[in-house]
C-alpha cells in the first residue's frame, strides 16, 4: 500500500469547499459509491449503541486517563457519541428528555469545569451540544424498559432460544476488533476523510494485512465509498433528511447543486432512511463495513478463498449478533433487510461513478478519487 493508496495522505488534504451529499469530494456524506461487483454473501437460514469517533491521532493513553469533554472529569466512556463523564451524561439525557429550558445570567460564557458544573445548566447543557452530544441517540423511557427487560430474559433458564443463544468467543472477539478498528478511524465530521481514514480501518484487520499488495488494492477500490455510505449513515438525521457532519449539515439539494441527478440522489435517500430505519447498533455498523471490504466478487481479486471465508465468518457473526442482542419482533428479518440494502448500495454505485464520470474528467479528481474509480 506505500506506493498506491496508502501513500495519498500527502495529496489529499480536506478542501474547505467540500461539496453536499453525492458530491465529488468525499467529505460530503454522500460520496459515491464504489465501482466493484455486488457483495457475495450467505442467506439467512430459517444499550443504547450509537457510532462512536475516533480519538486524536497518537492519542495513545488508556481509557482510564480519559477526561470529559464537557467538563474535564474522569470519562467512564462515550456517550451520545461523546466521551463524557456520568455526571455529564445523565444530565444531558435528563435535560433532553425532561425539554427544559436553561437561561444563563452572565450571556453564556459562564465556565465548565469538574468544580463549576453545576453552577449554570444553560452553559452546561450548551457545552454538551458543543462538544458532539447527539439528541436522536437518547433512548426513551420504554425503550429502556424494553432493555432491560431483554437483558432479564438472557440470564433466565428456559428463556427464548434465540436470546439465550450466546456469541461464540471467536465472534466476540472479532466484533471487538471491528469495533476498535471502527472507532479508531471514524470522525464525525467527517473532516479528516480525504487522509484515507477508511484505508486505515482494512489495515487494523490482521487477515487484510496478510493479503497481497495487489489483493488489497483491489478490495479497496472496489469497497471504499460503499464503506464511506455507511459511515455517511450513522450522521443521518431521518427526521431533516440531512446528514449531520460536525458543524456541517448536508442535503441531497447539495448533491444536486454539484451536478447530480435525481435519478440517483433519490434513491440515495431511499437508501439512508431504510438503513437508519433499523436502528443498528455499533457493531452491526462495524461488521456491515468488514462485508463490503471482504468481496471475493470484486473485480482483479486473487485469493478469493481466503476473502471468501472470512467475509463468510463476519456474515455469520453479524447474523448471530442480531439473534442474541435484539428483541425476537425486532430482529427477527433484520438480517435479511441487511442482505437487500446491501445489494441496492452495489446498484446505486454504477448510477454514482456514472454521474461522477460525467460531472467533472478524471483527471481533475483528487488521487485517491481518481484511483478507486478508475
Amino acid at each position: 500500500m506505500e506506493a498506491t493508496l496508502g501513500d495519498r495522505r500527502g495529496h489529499t488534504e480536506c478542501r474547505g469547499d467540500a461539496r453536499g451529499p453525492g458530491g465529488d469530494s468525499p467529505a460530503s456524506p454522500t460520496a459515491p459509491g464504489d465501482s466493484g461487483s455486488a457483495v457475495s454473501l450467505p442467506s439467512p437460514p430459517g444499550t443504547e449503541c450509537s457510532p462512536r469517533p475516533r480519538d486524536p491521532p497518537g492519542d495513545t493513553e488508556p481509557d482510564e486517563d480519559k477526561v470529559c469533554a464537557v467538563c474535564g472529569d474522569r470519562a467512564s466512556g462515550y456517550h451520545f457519541h461523546v466521551m463524557s463523564c456520568e455526571g455529564c451524561k445523565g444530565f444531558f439525557r435528563r435535560s433532553v428528555i425532561k425539554g427544559v429550558r436553561f437561561t444563563c445570567p452572565l450571556a453564556r460564557r459562564c465556565p465548565v469545569t469538574k468544580a463549576k458544573r453545576r453552577q449554570c445548566q444553560a452553559c452546561r447543557l450548551q457545552k454538551c451540544l458543543d462538544a458532539g452530544m447527539r439528541r436522536d441517540m437518547i433512548m426513551s423511557e420504554e425503550a429502556l424498559r424494553r432493555r432491560r427487560e431483554l437483558r432479564g430474559q438472557r440470564g433466565q433458564p428456559g428463556g427464548q432460544q434465540g436470546q439465550q443463544r450466546g456469541l461464540t468467543g471467536e465472534q466476540q472477539q472479532l466484533i471487538e476488533l471491528l469495533i476498535g478498528a471502527h472507532q479508531r478511524t471514524f470522525d464525525s465530521s467527517f473532516s479528516q476523510f480525504m487522509h484515507c481514514w477508511v484505508i486505515k480501518f482494512a489495515k487494523e484487520i490482521p487477515v487484510f494485512r496478510s493479503l497481497s499488495l495487489d489483493t488489497q488494492i483491489s478490495l479497496l477500490k472496489g469497497a471504499t465509498l460503499g464503506i464511506c455510505q455507511i459511515r455517511f449513515n450513522t450522521v443521518f438525521n431521518p427526521r431533516t433528511k440531512a446528514w449531520e457532519c460536525g458543524q456541517r449539515c448536508y442535503t441531497i439539494r447539495d448533491g444536486a447543486l454539484a451536478g447530480f441527478q435525481q435519478v440517483y440522489l433519490e434513491p440515495l435517500l431511499k437508501f439512508h432512511e431504510s438503513l437508519r430505519r433499523l436502528r443498528l447498533h455499533e457493531a452491526e455498523y462495524a461488521l456491515l463495513q468488514a462485508m463490503l471490504l471482504f468481496s471475493p466478487d470484486h473485480a482483479g481479486i486473487a485469493q478469493r478463498d481466503v476473502i471468501d471465508q472470512f467475509q463468510e465468518r463476519v456474515a455469520l457473526t453479524l447474523q448471530s449478533y442480531i439473534e442474541h442482542r435484539h428483541p425476537p419482533r425486532e430482529g427477527r428479518f433484520l438480517y435479511a433487510k441487511l442482505l437487500l440494502l446491501l445489494t441496492e448500495l452495489q446498484t446505486l454505485k454504477v448510477e454514482n461513478t456514472r454521474q461522477i464520470l460525467h460531472i467533472q474528467e478524471l483527471s481533475a479528481m483528487t488521487p485517491l478519487l481518481s484511483e478507486i474509480i478508475s
